[in-house]
C-alpha cells in the first residue's frame, strides 16, 4: 500500500498522557488514538496488527476443536442475578437500563450468557464435550484506566467455554487449550511463560496464566532455572533456607524503647532479620487475625486470604491492630495474645530457632524464643512471598523472578456457573447431571501492547514478523526528483506484492531522514531503500529492523532475505 493513501499520523513528541512504552509508541506510530479514559480508536496500521493477532488466535482455536460463536455484549441482569454476580462483581460492571427501565450490563465476560445458551441447547451426554469461543469486545469500568491498551475499559478478548460430563473430560480439554495457548504465543513471536495461578473472582479449581515477559509487567513470575516449574508470585512456593540452630537458649525479655520496625529491632538487638519473627495484623472479612512471619519475609495477601478462608483481606490500621491485640504495633508477639484471636504462623517462621519477637508490652521484646511447651505453635500455613535464589519446590534448582504481562488465563471452573444456572444433561443411565465447565481467555488487544513492551528500541517498535502491519517498508530516495528512482521503486513494489509480501511504500515527497525515522518508528521487519547512487551499481539498501546496520545487496539477495 502507498503511504500517501493510508492514514498514519505519526508524532515526533510523546503524548503527555502516555505512561508506559507501548502506550507512547503506539500513539506516536499513529496506530491508536484516545477517545476518552480507557477508550481507544484503532487506526489503519494498528488495526492490521490487531487483526493478525486475532487470526492466529482463531486458527489455533479452530485447530483445538473449539467452535466459534458471537454473543451479545449487552447482557440482561436476570442472568447475573441467577449466578449471584450482579452484586458481587462490583462497580467494574457497567449497569444500564433500557427504555422500559429493565436492567442490563455491558459484558466484562460471558460465563452467564454461554451457560444460558448451552442449558437450552444441550441435553444429552452424546453432545458433550463441547467447546465454544468468541472474539469480541468487552467492557470493564476500571476505576483508574491507565497504561493505554494494557488496562483500558473497552478491549478485544477471545473467551472460550467448554462443557463436560465429568472432571476427566474437562482435564483433557484443559490440556488441549493449554497446548493451543503455547502455540498461539509461539506463533506471535513472543517470549512467554505459563504459570500456575490463583483462580480469583472467576472461581474454579485450577488455573494457569500466560505472561509475556517484560520489565514493565505488573505481575511477578517465579520460575526455576533448572526445571519447568513456574508460578505467579501469588501462588509460588519455594524451599527457603532457615538459619541453623545449635540448641535452644534461655528466653530473655529486653527493653526496646521506640522500636517500630524489623530493621530497628535488628539493629538494636544486633540480630539478623532471619532471627526475628514479626507480626502482621490483618482484617479478614472485617475480623482481626495476627500473622507471624520471619523478619526478612513479605506477606503474600492472596496466600493469607486463602489460609484464613477470607473473601476479603486487608492490612489492619494501627488503631485496629491495637484494639485487637491490646498492644501498640511494633511490640506484638506470639506469647500472651488474647485467646480469642485467630493466629497463623508462616511455615518458615514455624522453623525459627532462638528468635526475637514482641513481648505484647510497649517498649519490650523477647529474645531466644522457641516454639514448644512454653510457646505452643499455632496453626501454620504458607504466607510468604517466594524470594529469588531459594530452592525450587520440585527440583534441586534455584528460583528466579521476572516481571510479566498477563495476556491469557485458563480455568477449570467446575460447576460454579452450571449449577447456579441449572445447566444439566442426561447421562447414559438417563439421570440428570450438572455439567462441568472450563473457561479460557486471551486479551487480544492487550497482546498488541505486550508485544511492543517486549520489542522496541530507542527508535521505535520492532514488531515480531507474524503480527507486523506490513512485511516490508519501501523507500525511494528523492523519487519525486528522479524518474529513474521512481520507476525502479514502483517496479520493485509491484514485484514484491506479486510474490505475496505486504509492502508499505513511502511515496511521500519527504526528506529521507523523515522517511527513515517513520519506518523505524512503526517497526516493520524489513526496510528496502532505492537510491540513484546504488542503482548505478545494481544494488539496494536492505535493513532488518532489529539489526544494527544496513547492507548493500543485489535484488536477488534481498528477495532471499525476505523469503528466509
Amino acid at each position: 500500500m502507498r503511504r500517501s493513501q493510508l492514514l498514519i499520523p505519526t508524532l515526533k513528541e510523546t503524548p503527555a498522557e502516555a505512561e508506559v512504552i507501548s502506550h507512547q509508541l503506539l500513539m506516536r506510530a499513529g496506530m491508536i488514538r484516545r477517545l476518552a479514559a480507557g477508550l481507544y480508536t484503532w487506526l489503519p496500521l494498528g488495526l492490521r496488527v490487531l487483526r493478525k493477532v486475532e487470526q492466529i488466535v482463531r486458527e489455533e482455536m479452530d485447530r483445538a476443536g473449539a467452535q466459534e460463536v458471537l454473543m451479545p455484549m449487552v447482557q440482561p441482569a436476570e442472568l447475573w442475578e441467577e449466578s449471584g454476580r450482579w452484586e458481587q462483581y462490583g462497580p467494574e460492571l457497567l449497569r444500564i437500563k433500557d427504555r422500559h427501565q429493565r436492567d442490563f450490563c455491558l459484558g466484562p465476560t460471558h460465563e452467564e450468557v454461554i451457560t444460558d445458551l448451552i442449558r437450552r441447547e444441550i441435553r444429552s451426554y452424546r453432545q458433550l464435550p463441547a467447546n465454544f469461543y468468541q472474539i469480541q469486545t468487552k467492557f470493564r469500568d476500571e476505576i483508574r484506566p491507565r497504561f493505554g491498551l494494557m488496562r483500558g475499559r473497552e478491549f478485544l478478548m477471545k473467551d472460550a467455554y467448554s462443557f463436560h460430563g465429568d472432571q476427566d473430560s474437562l482435564a483433557l480439554t484443559y490440556q488441549s487449550m493449554y497446548e493451543a495457548y503455547g502455540r498461539i504465543f509461539s506463533r506471535l513471536g513472543l517470549e512467554f511463560r505459563a504459570v500456575e495461578a490463583d483462580t480469583g473472582s472467576i472461581g474454579g479449581k485450577a488455573s494457569h496464566e500466560f505472561h509475556v515477559l517484560a520489565d514493565s509487567g505488573e505481575d511477578a513470575i517465579v520460575y526455576c532455572h533448572q526445571c519447568a516449574y513456574a508460578a505467579n508470585l501469588e501462588l509460588a512456593q519455594g524451599r527457603p533456607a532457615v538459619p541453623a540452630c545449635d540448641g535452644a537458649l534461655a528466653p530473655e525479655k529486653v527493653r526496646t524503647p521506640g522500636i517500630r520496625t524489623v530493621a530497628e529491632q535488628a539493629e538494636m538487638l544486633k540480630l539478623p532479620q532471619d532471627r526475628i519473627v514479626k507480626s502482621v495484623v490483618v482484617m479478614a472479612d472485617d475480623e482481626p487475625a495476627v500473622l507471624f512471619l520471619m523478619g526478612d519475609d513479605e506477606l503474600n495477601m492472596v496466600k493469607a486470604a486463602r489460609a484464613l478462608g477470607a473473601s476479603q483481606l486487608r492490612l489492619a490500621d494501627a488503631d485496629e491492630a491495637e484494639a485487637a491485640t491490646g498492644v501498640a504495633v511494633g511490640f506484638i508477639g506470639p506469647l500472651g495474645l488474647p485467646a480469642k484471636l485467630r493466629v497463623l504462623v508462616d511455615a518458615r517462621a514455624a522453623r525459627a530457632c532462638n528468635f526475637s519477637s514482641g513481648a505484647n508490652e510497649k517498649d519490650w521484646h523477647w529474645i531466644n524464643l522457641n516454639w514448644g511447651d512454653a510457646l505452643p505453635l499455632p496453626e501454620t500455613a504458607d504466607l510468604r512471598n517466594v524470594q529469588a535464589g531459594e530452592q525450587c519446590p520440585q527440583c534441586a534448582g534455584h528460583l528466579g523472578i521476572r516481571r510479566g504481562i498477563e495476556v491469557g488465563h485458563i480455568f477449570q471452573l467446575g460447576d460454579k456457573y452450571s449449577r447456579a444456572l441449572n445447566a444439566t444433561f442426561l447421562d447414559e443411565q438417563g439421570r440428570e447431571q450438572v455439567m462441568i465447565m472450563g473457561c479460557y481467555g486471551i486479551g487480544v488487544s492487550r497482546v498488541v501492547a505486550a508485544a511492543v513492551e517486549q520489542n522496541y528500541d530507542d527508535r521505535g517498535i520492532i514488531w515480531p514478523p507474524a503480527i507486523a502491519p506490513f512485511h516490508v517498508g519501501l523507500i525511494g530516495i528523492n523519487m519525486h526528483k528522479s524518474e529513474r528512482v521512481a520507476a525502479a521503486t514502483e517496479q520493485l513494489y509491484d514485484e514484491l506484492r506479486s510474490l505475496g509480501f505486504e509492502v508499505l511504500w513511502d511515496d511521500r515527497p519527504e526528506r529521507p531522514g523523515v522517511q527513515f525515522a517513520d519506518m523505524d518508528l512503526i517497526g516493520l521487519p524489513h526496510r528496502i531503500v532505492v537510491s540513484e547512487k546504488n542503482l548505478e551499481h545494481g544494488l539496494l539498501e536492505y535493513k532488518f529492523r532489529a539489526a544494527a546496520e544496513a547492507e548493500l545487496l543485489d535484488k536477488e539477495a534481498v528477495l532471499a532475505r525476505l523469503r528466509a
